[in-house]
C-alpha cells in the first residue's frame, strides 16, 4: 500500500531519515519502532504527504505522494495522533464528522456512519454531543479513531496513539484496537517506542535508528535473528524475551 524508495529526509541540514526503503503490505498491520529521534513520526508524515523527501520517492497504491497528490490520497488514509488532535471548540460529533461535512455528504448518511463508528469502538452514544474537554482520555481517542475512519479509508496511520493514557486504559484500548483492525482489515501502519504494544498489534516491525532501517521482521526474527547488536541491546532494554513470549 506504501512504497518507499531511497527516501531521504533533512531538517536544517541535518539528515532526519534516510536514506531507506520500504513496502507496507496491504490489509496488515506495520509498526515502526525505535528509540526518540530515529525517525518514527518523520516517516509517518512523509506517507500522508505532510512533508516532502529532499531524495527518493514515496507512493501511496503505486502514486507519488506529491504536493499535488497529497490531498486527493489523505481521503483515502485515516491519521490518528496521540490523544486524538481533536478540535476543543467542537463535539465530539462535530470533530469525526468535520471532513465528511467539508465534502457535501448527506446528513443522514453522515449520522448513520457516526452511530456505527460509535459502536466499532463502544463510545457511549451520550457523549457524543459532548466536548473534548469533557471527555476521558481514552474517549477523546476513540473520537479520533472514529474521525479517522470517517471517510471509510483504505489505511489507518497512527502516530503513538496511546502513549498518553494510564496502563489500565491503554491495555482496554489495546485489545479494542487490534480487534478494530481484524475486522476491518485494513493497512495499518503504526508507530511506537514500545517494543511489548507493536509485538501485539503488528504482523511485522521495522526498527529504526538514527532515521535508517535496522532490521524489518516478525518479531521473533527481530529476537531470535537479530541483524545488529543494536537489536538485541534494544529488545533487552524492553525485556525482551517476556514482550516476545
Amino acid at each position: 500500500m506504501f512504497s518507499l524508495r531511497d527516501v531521504e529526509k533533512s531538517y536544517g541540514g541535518r539528515t532526519a531519515l534516510g536514506p531507506i526503503s520500504l513496502e507496507t503490505p496491504v490489509g496488515r498491520t506495520t509498526a515502526l519502532i525505535g528509540p526518540s529521534g530515529c525517525g518514527k513520526s518523520t516517516l509517518l508524515r512523509l506517507l500522508i504527504g505532510l512533508a516532502g523527501p529532499h531524495a527518493g520517492e514515496v507512493r501511496f497504491d503505486g502514486v507519488p505522494v506529491t504536493r499535488e497528490s497529497a490531498p486527493a490520497i489523505r481521503l483515502r488514509v485515516g491519521y490518528v495522533i496521540q490523544d486524538g488532535g481533536l478540535f476543543p471548540h467542537l463535539t465530539a460529533r462535530g470533530n469525526i464528522a468535520l471532513m465528511a461535512r467539508y465534502l457535501g455528504r448527506d446528513p443522514k448518511a453522515i449520522a448513520a456512519r457516526i452511530d456505527e463508528l460509535a459502536a466499532l469502538t463502544r463510545f457511549p452514544v451520550d457523549g457524543l454531543d459532548r466536548h473534548p474537554g469533557e471527555l476521558s482520555g481514552g474517549q477523546r481517542q476513540r473520537v479520533g479513531l472514529m474521525r479517522a475512519l470517517m471517510l471509510e479509508p483504505d489505511a489507518l496511520l497512527l502516530d503513538e496513539p496511546l502513549g498518553a493514557l494510564d496502563p489500565l486504559v491503554r491495555a482496554e484500548l489495546q485489545d479494542e484496537l487490534r480487534d478494530i483492525f481484524r475486522d476491518l482489515g485494513k493497512t495499518v501502519v503504526l508507530v511506537t517506542h514500545d517494543l511489548g504494544e507493536a509485538t501485539f498489534f503488528a504482523d511485522r516491525i521495522v526498527l529504526l535508528r538514527d532515521g535508517r532501517i535496522i532490521q524489518e521482521g516478525t518479531p521473533a526474527d527481530l529476537w531470535h535473528r537479530p541483524a545488529d547488536p543494536f537489536v538485541t541491546r534494544f529488545i533487552q532494554a524492553q525485556r525482551g524475551p517476556e514482550v516476545l513470549a
